[in-house]
């Protein structure tokens, strides 16, 4: 990865607005089973969620720093830290309950 890929990275994830990184592959069954419970939640978060797309095929970099190895992989940052990661589908419910707690 470049330093210019990595600066981006650590940009991206130091605001304070919560980024939600889905980790997929374009061959992966649940993987598209779960794009549309994130659009869900996009729409229903709006300005308050950052959502970001990566795909493992194509960043193996950051996929190796970051010990993914299953897909799909959700990990949401807020201020440069990592605040949830979960393997597997998530439900719209347990995103919604994960993004509260960085607003109590």
């Amino acid at each position: 990865m470049s330093k210019k890929q990595q600066t981006s990275f650590r940009d991206l994830i130091n605001g304070e607005t919560p980024v939600l990184i889905d980790f997929f592959a374009t061959w992966c069954g649940p993987c598209h089973a779960y794009s549309p419970i994130l659009q869900q939640l996009k729409s229903d978060e709006g300005d308050d969620l950052r959502l970001v797309k990566i795909d493992v095929d194509q960043n193996e970099a950051i996929c190796q720093k970051l010990g993914v190895t299953a897909m799909p992989t959700t990990m949401i940052f807020q201020r440069g830290e990592l605040k949830y990661r979960a393997a597997g589908v998530q439900s719209l419910g347990t995103l919604k309950a994960e993004l509260d707690k960085l607003r109590a």
